[in-house]
């Protein structure tokens, strides 16, 4: 077969780190490659790398596709050159308001009319609904629906929508099943199969358990260099995914005990109690007749499909809907409307979710990122106290990123970037923890480690959970109420 895409001896650097060492690589004409490995191990760094936005300080990369299109095709465009024939859709999105002078914020999607400046799918896809290219990502029927109001699942449909249109000969995907439920999962191999076999070559960065039927060979990383290539079969064969909670896994119970000394006694009645929920907006009902108690120590799970109205709901309980007093709710035996303010409950509640992380974007260091949830702030908008800072950090030791203390936010893994935020959510002992799909993202030991944790504070602290994860093997063990919703209705 021959030669597409080869990097020969490379070394990529990112300010002072070194992201790739000495790596080579092949993919010939036909192939498409699965990238894995743990958190950090240099996954998304190589399609940046491929896509030409990190520094290459050593080696040299060969665009053998981009060589033979030159050689049959006419090209006039002086600017022309590899990065066009190159598409990736990552796990954040780069959508734009209509006014194009600003970026999405994290509540946009819930004020009926800031979401009104969103573009729409068919605006964003440039009309091409009917494309053949989109028939198989289903995506037609969201014409007409604002891009901050799409699920994750639809979302990850339209960026690959997209990147299709662009008819790349290149297409990375960087976790492209990460959030999506069974169905939406299921589906996505149909996708990729589909994108494969039409002649774009596929590189995805994927966990062993999600690699599709047309994927033909297999990249392991590990700290930044190559651990091994094999078949897809041969791969399959050797690994197999880790067990979801490994016998005898410790975490520094004095260390915790510290943590959770200072945490207030629970004396609610009810956390949240909310009666014949209705919400809407314009004819689209997102949820509806909608019944829901929680009491005090209890840990619930929260499933639905993507699109279901999961967001919608914690956003009534975390403050970040206006329509919550529309309706009838109660959160820490308070009506809401009867006089308190946002930061009022939020105070009292843990918060992480995929859309926090996509619009949490700050220069601070992840030990002030983690300080920043004394505040409820996205961003270190105000200085924490030495006795503060010293919290923090002890969370970050609890969950294994203390290393990360004096790093940038945003210049470390994503993986850490989530841990960061989860620590966030801990560091003021809140009598309240929403987690949606809080370990998207994290490598089995992060997971494994941060399953042990949250089950060790459930026994030790008069805490209430609400659990949003699309696999429940992910469940804390102490999980024991549920509510499932589909289409915004109750099941």
């Amino acid at each position: 077969m021959l030669p597409f895409l080869s990097l020969e001896h490379i070394t990529v650097r990112n300010l002072d780190k070194t992201l790739l060492r000495e790596f080579t690589w092949q993919v010939r004409t036909g192939e498409h490659w699965a990238v894995v490995g743990n958190s950090g191990s240099g996954k998304t760094s190589l399609l940046h790398t491929i896509l030409g936005k990190n520094n290459v300080i050593n080696g040299s990369i060969r665009h053998y596709f981009y060589e033979r299109y030159r050689q049959t095709h006419e090209v006039t465009d002086p600017y022309f050159n590899y990065r066009r024939l190159i598409q990736m859709a990552g796990h954040h999105h780069d959508f734009r308001n209509l006014s194009h002078t600003t970026d999405f914020y994290y509540q946009q999607r819930f004020n009926s009319m800031d979401s009104e400046d969103a573009p729409t799918v068919s605006a964003y896809l440039d009309g091409r609904m009917a494309d053949p290219l989109l028939a198989p990502l289903e995506v037609a029927h969201l014409a007409d629906k604002q891009l901050i109001k799409l699920s994750n699942g639809e979302t990850r449909r339209v960026m690959i929508a997209r990147a299709l249109l662009q008819q790349p000969a290149l297409l990375l995907l960087d976790n492209p099943f990460m959030g999506l439920d069974v169905q939406s999962r299921k589906a996505f191999h149909g996708i990729v199969d589909h994108v494969a076999q039409s002649g774009t070559t596929v590189v995805l960065v994927t966990t062993p358990a999600e690699i599709p039927g047309s994927i033909t060979h297999v990249l392991h990383l590990h700290e930044g260099r190559i651990a091994g290539t094999y078949t897809r079969q041969a791969f399959l064969e050797q690994y197999r995914e880790e067990a979801p909670a490994p016998a005898g896994l410790e975490i520094d119970a004095e260390l915790l005990a510290q943590l959770i000394a200072d945490a207030p006694p629970m004396t609610y009645r009810h956390i949240v109690r909310m009666e014949n929920i209705h919400v809407q907006y314009g004819e689209n009902v997102i949820l509806d007749g909608i019944d829901w108690t929680v009491r005090p120590h209890e840990q619930w799970a929260l499933l639905g499909p993507n699109g279901s109205g999961k967001s919608t709901l914690l956003s009534l309980i975390n403050a970040d809907n206006p329509q919550s007093y529309a309706n009838k709710i109660e959160l820490f035996d308070r009506k809401r409307g009867s006089g308190e303010s946002i930061w009022d409950i939020k105070k009292k509640i843990g918060f992480v979710s995929p859309e926090l992380h996509q619009y949490f974007k700050s220069d601070a260091t992840c030990l002030q990122v983690t300080g920043s949830g004394f505040f409820d702030t996205i961003g270190y908008l105000r200085a924490c106290t030495p006795g503060q800072l010293d919290k923090a950090r002890g969370w970050m030791r609890l969950l294994e990123i203390e290393p990360f203390a004096d790093e940038k936010f945003k210049q470390v893994p994503e993986s850490v970037q989530r841990l960061v935020l989860l620590a966030r959510a801990l560091v003021k002992n809140p009598p309240l923890l929403i987690f949606d799909e809080p370990v998207q993202g994290l490598d089995a030991h992060q997971k494994n480690h941060f399953k042990a944790v949250i089950e060790a504070l459930c026994r030790h602290l008069p805490v209430t959970l609400i659990y949003v994860t699309h696999y429940e093997e992910e469940l804390p063990a102490g999980v024991v109420h549920f509510l499932r919703i589909r289409n915004g209705k109750m099941i």
